[in-house]
């Protein structure tokens, strides 16, 4: 199996490969390494079923049934995030429109934030409506001691219902509803990866203060730390092609999608959520 480097901060292709074809364990095997090891993968060309999706997500860990998103959720398969500007079907704006514009974690305001995430490119426009990544390990690493230090026992409090909602009243009846079936969770600032034992920086703009602090005594530290994690030299961006699957580990990155596109063509998108260890704790 061949695999081919996307950028110097992290991701690789998985070369010739075909998940609706049967695949061995051995075969498997060297592609969760590769993930381990690149926290992204790139799949080209994966004209395949929905059930196809769903299976070869499978082999990364149970799957999530999106209880957390409900209005996001594909109607018949649970499994499937539908990340997409289509209208509604009496014609309104679809709510879905504006998913993943911040940067982020899947799931982090969670119990249970995700392992990792493959999103399916189903239709893409003809130009932009790219995503970016960002190295999370790398971004740690390459911190001072002194702040290594002071942020090692900091928790960032995660907020579902943060993302822009066009209009005022849809997300304000929306923002309610995440809160009551998503409170706010406190994940730790710097998390081990239960896996490769690397420590990674676990933002993103979902976290607005630290617990036990203000937002105003929490902003200036945060804003720092999100800016320096999204520095180009940590950053990976991903132009789109029809049939790709993006294959990514929540634990050691995080993500931002870019409205970099013309909104009266479609950009579809569907994801599945492969579901983490128990991380964090509900804050009152």
């Amino acid at each position: 199996m061949k695999f081919r480097k996307l950028s110097h901060a992290l991701g690789a292709e998985v070369c010739d490969v075909d998940i609706t074809q049967p695949m061995s364990e051995a075969q498997f095997g060297e592609i969760y390494r590769a993930f381990l090891d690149n926290g992204i993968l790139l799949l080209r060309g994966q004209r395949c079923t929905r059930e196809h999706h769903i299976e070869f997500s499978r082999r990364f860990g149970e799957l999530d049934n999106h209880d957390a998103l409900p209005r996001d959720r594909n109607s018949d398969y649970h499994e499937l995030l539908m990340v997409t500007n289509a209208p509604n079907a009496d014609g309104s704006p679809g709510e879905g429109r504006y998913t993943g514009r911040q940067w982020h974690s899947d799931m982090s305001f969670t119990s249970h934030p995700s392992l990792g995430s493959l999103l399916r490119a189903v239709k893409i426009p003809d130009v932009g409506g790219d995503t970016q990544f960002a190295n999370m390990t790398a971004a740690y690493d390459a911190l001072s001691d002194g702040m290594k230090k002071l942020i090692a026992g900091l928790h960032g409090i995660h907020m579902s219902g943060t993302r822009k909602i066009a209009s005022a009243d849809v997300g304000s009846q929306r923002i309610s509803e995440q809160v009551r079936i998503n409170p706010p969770i406190a994940q730790p600032v710097v998390r081990v990866h239960p896996e490769t034992g690397r420590k990674a920086l676990y933002l993103g703009e979902k976290v607005k203060r630290f617990d036990g602090m203000t937002e105003e005594e929490s902003r200036p530290l945060i804003e720092y730390l999100n800016r320096h994690a999204t520095k180009p030299e940590f950053v990976y961006r991903h132009q789109w092609r029809q049939d790709d699957i993006l294959v990514w580990d929540n634990r050691c990155t995080m993500h931002q999608a870019l409205g970099d596109f013309d909104e009266t063509q479609l950009r579809h998108m569907e994801r599945t959520t492969v579901l983490g260890s128990a991380s964090g704790y509900v804050v009152a």
